[in-house]
């Protein structure tokens, strides 16, 4: 299990590569939620999410031998991109594995970094091309299923923890959980009182299906939300989150598009729709708990273009 001493380490670690993010109150999601709301803008992080976190840690961890082999990474967008920078800010050379739906800007970045981008049919495919390059002699900078990459996410609740005001429940989106895993260490060791609720999208619900079936599972993806669309979710992130989130919500991806829009005019931020999964699912968490609650958001990425926001907009019949 990763704890507070792995996470603190993974700061001082990673501390001059990566961003302190703001973690501000929103009076406009506090109007529009009707409690007050204090948000931690990992969309404004170096490479537009949380992920260069994490990447950063791993990418500093490595061996002499592993610079010089290079390394290789899965991801539906922000991991890829995150890792191909961080690699090319730390000279190490990066081969990045997405699927084919990946966004094409995330590819482009990836590429204009200067990693060799690998494109497959899908996630399955992309994580099998992945073992394959490992066997090879590249170095797998995992998403999630690695503690080093865990603990440097896990730096996120600690700037939560120590620059937030008093919070009761804090949202975070989850793909494979390494996000959620970290910050729930996090709260838990520096907030012990506070609920902590886990979002998937409908169709990229790796880590509810593992819950409901006591581990995880391979489970089929069809989100538009690729961020989040891992196919499986990894023991390590199941039994973190097992043991300390209090429950992973499921909301359609209609509303998770919604919730950007809404983040665009109440909050005043661009973010995805991994991040725009939180609004629909606070405003249950609200019905679960009550209208004394203080919410914190983990606002975790802002990578998507005003065209693909302003498409899915209109394919659910959100703008004319």
């Amino acid at each position: 299990m990763i704890g507070i001493p792995e996470i603190e380490a993974a700061a001082e670690r990673i501390a001059g590569h990566v961003v302190r993010t703001p973690t501000l109150a929103s009076p406009g999601l506090s109007t529009l939620l009707g409690v007050p709301v204090i948000t931690k803008l990992e969309l404004l992080q170096r490479t537009g999410s949380f992920k260069s976190r994490g990447a950063t840690a791993r990418l500093l961890s490595l061996s002499e031998a592993e610079r010089a082999a290079g390394v290789v990474a899965v991801s539906g967008g922000n991991h890829g991109i995150a890792l191909a920078v961080m690699a090319a800010a730390l000279d190490v050379k990066a081969t990045v594995v997405m699927p084919r739906s990946a966004p094409a800007r995330s590819v482009e970045i990836a590429r204009d970094a200067g990693a060799s981008v690998r494109l497959t049919d899908g996630m399955d495919e992309a994580f099998e091309l992945v073992g394959r390059l490992r066997d090879e002699g590249l170095t797998l900078v995992h998403p999630f299923d690695d503690p080093v990459v865990i603990a440097g996410q896990g730096t996120v609740g600690l700037e939560f923890a120590e620059d937030a005001e008093e919070v009761t429940d804090v949202l975070v989106s989850i793909g494979g959980g390494g996000l959620i895993a970290g910050v729930a260490a996090a709260l838990r060791a520096r907030r012990p009182g506070v609920r902590i609720w886990g979002v998937e999208t409908e169709g990229a619900e790796a880590m509810s299906r593992a819950l409901a079936a006591g581990g995880p599972v391979p489970v089929p993806l069809s989100s538009i939300v690729t961020t989040l669309s891992a196919p499986t979710v990894s023991q390590l992130t199941y039994d973190l989150v097992s043991s300390l989130v209090t429950e992973v919500l499921v909301v359609p991806d209609r509303e998770a598009v919604r919730g950007c829009l809404e983040l665009a005019e109440h909050a005043k931020v661009w973010a995805e729709p991994a991040a725009g999964s939180l609004l629909p699912a606070a405003r249950r968490v609200l019905e679960r708990v009550g209208p004394d609650a203080r919410l914190g958001l983990v606002v975790c990425g802002g990578n998507a273009t005003p065209g693909d926001v302003f498409g899915w907009s209109r394919e659910f019949g959100l703008l004319p």
